[in-house]
């Protein structure tokens, strides 16, 4: 089945970024709810055992993200060039990353500091430049998660997003030759070299993992805001979104390996629910952190590969809800958090399990940040519409 395409839109990755964005919004929704012990911006009493669901997303499904997201880098650098693409970047990822450093998570941030933390209430100016920034020195047994409260949250993704694209850049500037020359020179995706793929990675995993274990964030250069213990899975996928654009594997990937990757996955996955894999590594040089390096990039792998296939195969489709849904996906996941944390805040007084709460979040998170989504989208459109003096529908006469 060949891939669809509408201009340079591929339906069945279009559809394959709303669901990932919907279990990305599901994921979050859990976090006060599935005892990780891990910071939100709302703590819960009740709790329930979640840590199957949150071991198997981060497995793979920011990789996926990344995987996706490189896959158009290529085309679109060929088409702008160096300047346009960069500065294009920059517009996209850029603007959200200011918003959400300056605006939406010290809102965040603020919102927690009055309720969970047991310093005496302050206003949000006083907050925003003292706690946030950090200008007013910190303030004694601070709680934390770092000092001080400025941070990039989930955008973290949108940042490294904006970063290898400059990488790519500096790359594409500095080696054209060999990109030029290389572009027509298509190599085959087989199960050996996806197998390499995955030793490689797995083992730098495990030595990067040796001293930042899973969940210990750190600012590198001062300003990225970094998980070092999945780096090697976001950046090795991210290069393979470039490869297999470049090589047109999204095509060519054969119902064999498809298939035989997508059941390998749902076989792993099973096991991680069942309670034989756990979520929890330790750092440093043990076994289990080491088996656990191997085993979850053959994880992220296999799913990754077999919802590709999946999807190519069985939601290579577009329409109406389709279309409004996947042009939306990007603004869900920047503006999520804000509504999932107001739901978990409202559902606090409601006398109910754990479980029904996490549903609930996760159903009117999706459906909420989905809906003011594409309000905001079709905002953009009939602005740039405006701005350019251009009709909203193309005239039928020249």
């Amino acid at each position: 089945m060949g891939i669809k395409e509408s201009g340079k839109r591929i339906y069945f990755l279009d559809n394959l970024k709303v669901a990932l964005t919907a279990l990305v919004v599901a994921h979050h929704a859990g976090q006060p709810y599935g005892a990780s012990n891990g910071f939100w911006y709302y703590k819960s009493k009740e709790t329930l055992n979640l840590g199957p669901f949150f071991g198997v997303n981060a497995a793979f499904f920011m990789s996926l993200f990344f995987l996706i997201s490189a896959y158009f880098l290529p085309a679109s650098f060929d088409k702008k060039g160096p300047g346009v693409f960069i500065k294009e970047r920059f517009k996209r990822l850029g603007t959200p990353l200011l918003f959400g450093f300056f605006i939406m998570i010290p809102g965040l941030m603020y919102t927690y500091y009055i309720h969970f933390r047991s310093y005496p209430p302050i206003h949000f100016f006083d907050y925003y430049i003292n706690i946030y920034f950090g200008l007013g020195g910190r303030p004694d047994n601070w709680t934390g998660p770092s000092w001080p409260d400025l941070q990039f949250a989930h955008l973290w993704f949108i940042e490294h997003l904006l970063v290898y694209a400059l990488i790519y850049t500096v790359f594409r500037i500095a080696f054209r030759w060999k990109s030029s020359k290389r572009a027509s020179i298509r190599q085959e995706l087989t199960l050996m070299k996806i197998v390499a793929f995955c030793f490689l990675i797995g083992g730098l995993t495990f030595v990067i993992r040796i001293w930042y274990p899973i969940d210990t964030w750190v600012g590198f250069l001062g300003v990225i805001q970094t998980e070092f213990a999945h780096v090697p899975q976001y950046a090795g996928f991210f290069l393979a979104g470039i490869l297999a654009y470049r090589n047109r594997w999204m095509e060519s990937l054969s119902p064999r390996l498809g298939k035989g990757f997508l059941i390998a996955g749902m076989v792993m996955v099973a096991l991680h629910y069942a309670g034989w894999v756990t979520f929890r590594t330790p750092g440093g040089y043990g076994w289990q952190q080491f088996a656990y390096s191997f085993y979850e990039t053959f994880l992220c792998a296999s799913l990754c590969i077999g919802l590709v296939y999946l999807f190519r195969e069985y939601a290579n489709r577009t329409g109406k809800i389709l279309t409004y849904l996947s042009s939306s996906a990007f603004t869900v996941y920047v503006i999520h958090v804000p509504i999932l944390v107001g739901f978990q805040y409202a559902f606090s007084n409601v006398h109910t399990s754990a479980g029904f709460k996490f549903i609930s979040v996760t159903v009117l998170g999706i459906i909420v940040s989905y809906v003011l989504g594409h309000l905001w989208v079709t905002c953009l459109k009939v602005l740039q519409r405006k701005a350019s003096k251009q009709p909203p529908y193309p005239s039928r006469y020249h």
